[in-house]
């Protein structure tokens, strides 16, 4: 599970010995990060490499690809596009695994090689929330609780963007709905949400923090104006979409519990929380990359309309 952070690690590593010449300290870098590198390596499988079944054993369990491209009702973008396309019917195993992939990490790719060429902190935090939302949403066979590995990068950046970020963590649990009902926790679910939703909005005043430079995103309407000057975020246009995705979530959270689906219909709940929940992280997707790739344009941007 830790595939949906590594990347981000290993290209901030990557891009600190770039930065510093792999000549001279870089190199030096470079070299005691491998060599941790392999030694952990090294001691993680040796348990297992006294028997070459027992190695093929541990792939299988990281990779089950023998247990198909997804199995309940995950709201990433496989379980939304088969509510149309029945594409384990389409496609072979080997055909969804080679684009399950592809997909993954051209997704992935501009976020990682953003953070190679500009290592820092700040970049490093925003990577870990695209490549594990990247992995949630297009990799093969993810489970419904997989989002909460992107909740915790989330929660580093909960300063950073702090209306996103509250948005995105409410949204994460929501997408469990189905999940959580099956467990019994439906009273835990409601009153949880309500109180973080509450927190967010007294203490963190969330709400009040919808503007561009709120959401940071500045830079990129900088460079949206420079082809369209009339162009404008309009915070009441943000509010409104909040309201609308909360009442949605609040909607769909009373019809799971309080009406019966339609016969021929069974999963017609499930399928629709997973459907806004993708939705969603689509959007957020989205918005994660634009805050980090353009970020260093900030200050060119800000000279130019000065």
């Amino acid at each position: 599970m830790e595939l949906y952070h590594s990347l981000p690690f290993f290209c901030y590593l990557i891009g600190k010995c770039l930065k510093l010449g792999l000549t001279g300290k870089g190199f030096f870098l470079f070299i005691k990060i491998a060599f941790t590198v392999m030694a952990s390596f090294a001691l993680c499988w040796l348990p297992f490499l006294s028997d070459v079944e027992q190695v093929l054993q541990v792939f299988r369990r990281l990779f089950p690809v023998d247990r198909g491209l997804f199995e309940d009702k995950v709201a990433n973008i496989w379980c939304s596009v088969s509510v149309l396309l029945k594409i384990k019917n389409v496609l072979s195993t080997q055909t969804q695994l080679k684009l399950s992939i592809a997909l993954t990490f051209s997704s992935l790719l501009p976020a990682c090689v953003k953070l190679t060429r500009q290592p820092s902190v700040k970049g490093f935090k925003f990577a870990l929330v695209s490549c594990a939302l990247s992995f949630f949403l297009f990799s093969f066979q993810v489970h419904e609780k997989s989002i909460l590995l992107v909740s915790l990068p989330v929660c580093l950046i909960i300063n950073e963007v702090p209306f996103a970020s509250s948005w995105f963590l409410l949204v994460s649990t929501f997408s469990m709905l189905p999940l959580l009902l099956k467990d019994g926790l439906l009273l835990a679910y409601v009153v949880t949400m309500l109180a973080f939703l509450l927190a967010c909005i007294a203490f963190m005043e969330i709400y009040e923090k919808t503007s561009e430079d709120d959401l940071k995103l500045k830079p990129f309407f900088l460079t949206i104006r420079n082809y369209i000057p009339w162009f404008k975020l309009s915070t009441t246009l943000i509010r409104s979409i909040f309201l609308i995705s909360v009442t949605a979530m609040a909607f769909l959270t009373l019809l799971s519990v309080t009406v019966l689906p339609p016969s021929r219909l069974p999963d017609l709940f499930p399928v629709l929380v997973s459907l806004v929940s993708c939705f969603h992280f689509l959007a957020f997707f989205a918005y994660f990359n634009i805050v980090h790739i353009w970020d260093s344009i900030k200050g060119s941007n800000l000279k130019k309309t000065s």
